[in-house]
């Protein structure tokens, strides 16, 4: 497997491993939310092309997909969204997934990002390095509950960034 940045050439093949990935059983027709959702971040000004990016099998097909996009904390763009995170149901459970957060996490250090937020599962999470984004000061933007609203501090953050945090505008026409 290989990680790398998206190009122009994957934008299809991100939308088929966000429909896959989400697929629903009980409704196989429908096109899950996240496909549109990274059509809709790409073109927004939160986007961060640097912080998109794809897993590759051997032959050079795309498995996988995760992305950050700018996030704000008490109005202030200190913050990052992560997600979308996607990977083809057939590359689940090998360390995909795992590969995709250590490498976007490691890229949004990189460019000085102070923080980087997400919506997720209390016990997938943790492994790296998230925790509840209250216990930093940062408080979500509708009332869900501790345990699944998640940042990980990096770096550049300091105690400082405290605040309600804001998704980009597309998380917001869900």
């Amino acid at each position: 497997m290989l990680i790398r940045r998206e190009t122009g050439e994957d934008v299809a093949a991100i939308r088929a491993v966000h429909g896959a990935a989400f697929a629903k059983a009980d409704a196989p027709g429908d096109v899950p939310v996240e496909v549109g959702l990274v059509d809709a971040l790409r073109a927004s000004e939160a986007w961060l092309p640097a912080l998109s990016l794809v897993a590759t099998d051997p032959d050079g097909q795309v498995v996988g997909h995760v992305v950050c996009t700018r996030g704000w904390v008490a109005g202030e763009p200190v913050a990052l969204g992560l997600g979308p995170l996607g990977v083809l149901p057939a590359w689940q459970g090998r360390g995909v997934g795992s590969a995709l957060t250590h490498t976007v996490l490691g890229a949004a250090d990189a460019l000085d990002e102070p923080l980087v937020v997400l919506l997720g599962h209390p016990d997938y999470y943790p492994r790296f390095g998230f925790r509840p984004a209250v216990d930093l000061g940062v408080t979500p933007p509708q009332p869900w509950g501790p345990r699944y609203f998640q940042a990980r501090p990096l770096t550049a953050w300091r105690p400082s960034i405290r605040g309600e945090f804001t998704y980009a505008q597309p998380f917001n026409d869900l």
